[in-house]
């Protein structure tokens, strides 16, 4: 294959572009991820049970609106490409609704549960109307494999940092700003995440360009679906994908009550302004950053789906021994707990570099480019996952008898240990496994490559 301006490396500025947009979203993201359980059970006053399905119901909406959007996407034409104007479009409403949703109004209790399902809701909305562009951006960012491994190398990285400053600065936030009503301190916290995302969503539309031009869509929705399950890779990917981030979250939403309440944490300092939950988030998401770092490194050497299946088997294995450490070895459970999100760094890396393989991998197996589609179903299958995740702490809270802010019973810290370990080794092992059914390695990459390049050039032609 001859190289053309197409297929030059990218620039180390557009590699910090697209990446610092996933940072944006992980302001959010990460946020929910860590806090919105905690939020809605002990600081807004919602039932666990009734929060976690919220958390599952609203995921109705994205069963819908994810793939319309990548439809939607798939088929825009503007000046700016496909994808990138979303970024311009959408950034201001999404840092608005994330500002609605820990807005905490004086309500009854059904009045609280109905503002949470409808502020959700929107949020989600928003979200899914930036990110499915964004993420689909990597599939026409660059035509070469190689070079889309390298930008989701620089996206998870900043997602790591996101999802990093979230950990080690919110709760110290909330606590400095709401000077002890968390109510306040959450939505002011949110407000300057909500700004920060609003700039970095534009620089990213600033700094990166879309150069694999595609035909005019023209094939039918129904044509766009058959061509997405056809590709049996796409749906071995899909559901690894929903079972690891059903473990990741599920043990990411439980860490406030575990520091909480197992660990029998007053919320004083142990490291600077950082109290232990602080502390046992960012230390995890500072592995989560190592693992995005080293991903490019790994798959010089090993094929992308073996790499999954070998880190999800050992995060498991971690979670196992975490299980077994007792609450006053602190720093050795922050220890293990930072080495298992080490291996989901790689993980998450590598899954959406993949997801573009798929993408390229089904246009050529069926002469249509779905990328949008594509995305936009992978991305509702780890919403879908994310939902799970953060609803199953919230049933596990209800099933062993959690009651909020009070000593808890020796069998609710059971659940608690349960739902921060051994549940969310269950999906790691599971979604290792189904790695084993995954079909495309580097070999038939570059053949697919070097096809549609000559496909593209005679249709250019």
């Amino acid at each position: 294959m001859s190289l053309g301006p197409n297929t030059a490396p990218l620039s180390f500025r557009e590699k910090i572009g697209y990446g610092l947009g996933d940072m944006a979203s992980n302001f959010y993201m990460g946020f929910f991820g860590l806090f919105l359980l905690y939020y809605y059970t002990d600081v807004f006053g919602i039932s666990p049970a009734a929060a976690a399905t919220m958390l599952l119901v609203t995921k109705v909406v994205d069963a819908i609106s994810d793939p319309a959007m990548g439809l939607i996407a798939d088929r825009t034409h503007s000046r700016w490409g496909k994808y990138r104007p979303y970024l311009l479009w959408v950034a201001v409403p999404y840092a608005g609704l994330g500002y609605l949703l820990f807005l905490g109004p004086e309500l009854s209790s059904t009045g609280k549960l109905i503002y949470a399902y409808v502020s959700y809701t929107l949020i989600m909305l928003a979200y899914t109307a930036i990110n499915v562009p964004y993420s689909a951006l990597l599939a026409v960012i660059s035509p070469v494999a190689e070079e889309r491994t390298k930008a989701t190398q620089f996206r998870f990285v900043f997602a790591s940092l996101g999802t990093l400053c979230v950990g080690a600065f919110a709760t110290p936030l909330v606590e400095m700003l709401g000077n002890g009503d968390e109510l306040l301190g959450f939505r002011l916290t949110i407000v300057l995440f909500a700004i920060l995302s609003v700039l970095i969503f534009w620089i990213t539309f600033a700094s990166t360009r879309e150069r694999v031009q595609l035909p005019h869509h023209d094939s039918s929705v129904g044509e766009d679906f058959s061509a997405l399950v056809k590709n049996a890779s796409w749906v071995v990917l899909v559901l690894t994908g929903i079972l690891i981030v059903v473990g990741l979250v599920a043990r990411f939403a439980s860490i406030v009550y575990y520091v909480k309440y197992y660990l029998g944490d007053s919320g004083q300092n142990v490291f600077l302004i950082f109290d232990k939950t602080a502390v046992l988030t960012s230390c995890g998401l500072i592995g989560q950053l190592i693992g995005a770092v080293i991903t490019p490194r790994l798959t010089q050497r090993f094929e992308k789906h073996r790499l999954v299946f070998a880190m999800s088997i050992i995060h498991a294995l971690l979670l196992g021994l975490c299980y077994l450490v007792p609450p006053e070895n602190f720093w050795f459970i922050t220890l293990v707990h930072s080495a298992g999100i080490l291996t989901f760094g790689v993980t998450i890396t590598l899954l959406f570099s993949m997801y573009t393989d798929c993408a390229e991998y089904g246009e050529w197996l069926t002469g249509k480019n779905t990328a949008g589609l594509t995305v936009s179903a992978s991305m509702f299958s780890l919403k879908f996952g994310s939902a799970v995740g953060g609803a199953l702490p919230g049933f596990m809270l209800a099933w062993f008898g959690f009651t909020a802010n009070a000593v808890q019973s020796e069998q609710a810290i059971t659940g608690i240990r349960l739902m921060f370990n051994v549940v969310p080794a269950i999906y790691f092992l599971a979604g290792g496994a189904l790695m084993m059914f995954y079909q495309i390695d580097r070999a038939t990459l570059r053949r697919v490559e070097r096809e549609l390049f000559n496909r593209r050039e005679k249709a250019m032609a």
